[in-house]
């Protein structure tokens, strides 16, 4: 079966900038991806398609001389001279035997056109390269925002169907990529194997907003313990923790616990939690409709 030409694939113009790439890859992938068409033949076929486009188009070398016709869609070497698609016409005679290619006057001797047929079935002619690192492949994944906050470990499956675990640093932010060394396209001619850029889609939180490395949330608090004070629980991204409200906290009350934000990474200290109070006065009960009918608060009079 014929292979697509790349281009049409990721359904960008042959001018397309390697961002442009990138960004129709990341479109078309999260769309025909397998976990979100179980079961879809095309949808499955069309993902092995993006993939192996995405693996020619953001090789800058392999798309250079996929543009330049020294290689077809599949990555497979064209020889001159055969099938069309090798820009050169037939072969005129000429003193000692062959002489010229498409009437560009270049002559090739017969030890010339030896290396050539010899480079094209062993590899070892006079265009060939030597070892290159394999293709880096681009991903996209989903992260919880505990995950991103915490660190954690992620899976993704790749276009051939095979699963890549992806650990995922603490601190770790939207749109940031990871590298995973070696798990890219394999190498060629004994290369090593190219990369797997992984670029990080990290989840929006009900209870948590991020700012640095710090965490905020807010926290309802009866009005006993706002005026009184007392010990109340603080959910946090680790755990609850106990804390007790100091006495005639008010809406807006923001306390700290240190530690509790963004987990500490490498030589980084880890963020802090800031916990602002709102008072939730609930259903008041007759004793205390009783005492605030009779009371007139200081700053009102």
């Amino acid at each position: 079966m014929s292979v697509r030409d790349p281009y049409e694939v990721l359904g960008v113009s042959k001018t397309a900038s390697q961002d442009d790439i990138r960004k129709a890859y990341r479109n078309l992938a999260k769309k025909y991806h397998p976990d979100l068409n179980p079961g879809d033949k095309v949808a499955e076929e069309q993902f092995k398609a993006i993939g192996q486009a995405n693996d020619l188009l953001s090789d800058t070398e392999k798309r250079a001389r996929f543009d330049r016709g020294e290689i077809d869609a599949s990555g497979q070497e064209r020889h001159p001279g055969f099938g069309g698609g090798g820009g050169y016409g037939d072969y005129g005679a000429g003193p000692g035997g062959f002489r010229y290619a498409g009437g560009q006057g270049h002559a090739f001797s017969e030890e010339d056109l030896g290396d050539l047929f010899s480079g094209m079935f062993t590899g070892r002619g006079r265009r060939s390269a030597g070892p290159r690192k394999g293709a880096d492949r681009s991903y996209s994944l989903k992260v919880s925002f505990l995950d991103s906050v915490t660190g954690g470990k992620s899976r993704i499956t790749l276009p051939e169907g095979a699963t890549l675990d992806v650990r995922i640093p603490p601190g770790i932010e939207d749109g940031q990529t990871l590298r995973l060394r070696g798990k890219g396209g394999p190498g060629v001619q004994g290369g090593p194997d190219g990369d797997a850029l992984i670029t990080v889609n990290v989840q929006p939180d009900s209870t948590y907003t991020r700012d640095g490395f710090d965490l905020t949330e807010t926290l309802p608090v009866d009005l006993k313990t706002a005026v009184m004070g007392g010990p109340i629980t603080v959910p946090t991204p680790t755990g609850p923790v106990k804390m007790n409200v100091p006495p005639q906290s008010d809406s807006g009350t923001k306390l700290r616990l240190r530690g509790k934000g963004v987990q500490a990474h490498g030589s980084r200290e880890a963020g802090n939690l800031y916990v602002t109070l709102q008072i939730k006065i609930g259903k008041p009960d007759a004793a205390l409709e009783d005492f605030l009918k009779n009371w007139t608060p200081e700053s009102a009079s």
